[in-house]
């Protein structure tokens, strides 16, 4: 029988292996992420310190924001130190972690948006019944379960994932630790577990899918019936944007997680990963405060309040 070494720790590859290319993308991705903690963060304190922004669209915004923030620390921050001191090495614990906290949030980011598109739906479709279907008890219920969800994502991903047989190479072609480019180095025999967790993770995310096209069939059609077109350009702005972010982070994870598997990641898959695990994150303060009266009305009031102060 051949020699097997068992690994006892990884090489996360990056995207290049010139220390010059890696410092510069370790740069890029610091200043994308002190946008991302600045916009998701300014998100959150403006719904919490403003009382017109406790509605359960904000409610859900403001959890969105918050998953986002922990999101893109999971990763970026460790991408940023291995770019400037080019050590890329990470442990099994440290790689558990990674995958732990990815998968947890990721799912969770998922499920909210799709809640999102309920909330949506019952308050275009419903509005005089929107304040008894959508009540404080039902958001923290709505929420509970999307983070719960999330949990349980998390551990059944991770303790698939390291219940393999890791031998041989150790090098990790990507930024950070995921179930694809894990089973690419998995000298194990049988990935059932995994292939299980896979098919429930398709399910879970072809239903979040189909709620949220049956929720927008809905929707469009009775905004179509709004006899002005400024009535239907107001119900379109708080949903178009919405979309946009749900279908990005739906399509992205699909093509890495979904895909059949290779022997080597290509330049696509780590593309397609940077896109679904920091994209959202960007794009979800921007795209839901543009255009949005009530929190460019919330942000005036903060920075008058602020300015005030100074001058006391």
């Amino acid at each position: 029988m051949p020699n097997i070494t068992a690994v006892t720790g990884f090489i996360l590859m990056g995207f290049s292996d010139i220390h010059e290319l890696q410092t510069l993308f370790g740069v890029l991705f610091l200043v994308i992420y002190l946008e991302i903690l600045m916009s998701n963060l300014l998100i959150i304190i403006l719904i919490t310190v403003d009382p017109k922004l406790q509605t359960p669209m904000y409610f859900f915004l403001k959890n969105l924001s918050l998953l986002d923030v922990f999101l893109v620390s999971v990763t970026i921050p460790n991408y940023f130190v291995n770019s400037l001191t080019h050590k890329n090495s990470i442990s099994i614990l440290g790689c558990a972690f990674q995958m732990f906290f990815m998968t947890f949030l990721g799912s969770g980011e998922v499920l909210i948006l799709t809640t999102m598109s309920y909330d949506r739906y019952v308050a275009i479709c419903s509005p005089l019944h929107y304040e008894v279907i959508m009540s404080s008890v039902t958001c923290v219920v709505m929420m509970s379960v999307s983070w719960g969800t999330g949990l349980f994502f998390g551990v059944m991903y991770t303790a698939g994932t390291f219940s393999m047989l890791f031998c041989g190479s150790n090098m990790i072609p990507q930024f950070f630790c995921d179930v694809p480019s894990l089973l690419r180095i998995s000298c194990s025999g049988s990935l059932t577990i995994i292939y299980i967790g896979l098919g429930i993770g398709a399910c879970l995310g072809m239903s979040c899918f189909i709620c949220v096209v049956i929720s927008y069939f809905y929707i469009i059609s009775t905004v179509l019936k709004i006899p002005t077109t400024k009535g239907q350009s107001k119900a379109f702005g708080t949903c178009i944007p919405h979309l946009t972010v749900f279908s990005a982070s739906v399509a992205t994870a699909s093509f890495v997680y979904l895909k059949p598997p290779s022997s080597t990641a290509s330049l696509t898959d780590k593309l397609f990963s940077v896109l679904y695990t920091v994209l959202p994150p960007a794009l979800n303060p921007v795209i839901y405060s543009l255009r949005n009266s009530d929190v460019d009305s919330a942000l005036k009031k903060l920075l008058q309040n602020l300015y005030s102060r100074d001058f006391i």
